[in-house]
């Protein structure tokens, strides 16, 4: 009789779990489903929540430059100033806070000038070079050289690209590329697309090379706050 009870509650328990599997997995499908969806209707529509244009971006970093020569100090000032007139200074970091920046193999520093859900925009640079890895990302970057020269290399080819001062190297979203800067270089770096997944690439050496929490902690305190703050302000 004992055997008989026991061999009921493991029969029972076995269709419970298959209940309980099927229900989660169901469950699990609806969200995917839902997710899917908002996903393509968002990303189909992703130009109403831009508020920068790459073509304005670039022929502000060519004013700047032909405005201040070598000044990069300069040059990045008259970046911002022009911004904070356009575009209003309620969607600008207010303070220039620069923090180090590892990914991909690379070092340079960066200053977050705007970071949203759909864009950023940085100083990005270094004084001394450094070379890396692009990343493969969910948003098109336009890297718009305000001072020295980047090199880029695709498998296949046997030269390099080369972007000077005043050129913008646009890294196609998905595309990637191995990158260099031999020396000293400074760009106007802005992104659009979905921003949040490429926060990973951009944390990934802390915990795999360089272990800088410090750096970490500043990165990600920049970045929520503007992101957080553009929010509030309905600003994908």
């Amino acid at each position: 009789m004992a055997s008989k009870s026991s061999a009921n509650k493991k029969a029972a328990s076995g269709c419970s779990c298959r209940w309980f599997s099927l229900r989660s997995l169901s469950l699990l499908a609806v969200f995917l489903a839902l997710f899917s969806a908002l996903y393509n209707f968002l990303d189909a529509r992703l130009n109403q929540f831009y508020i920068f244009d790459p073509e304005h971006l670039h022929d502000l970093s060519q004013r700047a430059i032909k405005a201040h020569g070598e000044d990069t100090r300069s040059i990045v000032d008259f970046i911002v100033a022009e911004l904070q007139e356009k575009v209003g200074e309620k969607y600008l970091s207010t303070e220039e806070e620069w923090v180090f920046n590892n990914a991909g193999g690379a070092m340079g520093a960066m200053y977050v000038i705007h970071a949203s859900i759909t864009e950023y925009l940085i100083i990005f640079g270094t004084a001394i070079g450094t070379e890396g890895h692009t990343g493969r990302h969910t948003a098109d970057d336009y890297f718009n050289i305000l001072s020295g020269e980047q090199l880029a290399y695709v498998p296949g080819s046997f030269e390099a690209e080369r972007y000077p001062a005043g050129t913008v190297h646009h890294l196609v979203r998905g595309q990637v590329k191995q990158y260099k800067m031999d020396s000293s270089c400074f760009a106007l770096e802005y992104a659009r697309g979905w921003i949040p997944p490429m926060l990973f690439f951009g944390y990934a050496d802390t915990f795999s090379s360089t272990l800088d929490f410090p750096t970490l902690w500043a990165t990600t305190r920049v970045t929520a706050r503007e992101m957080v703050g553009n929010l509030l302000q309905f600003k994908l």
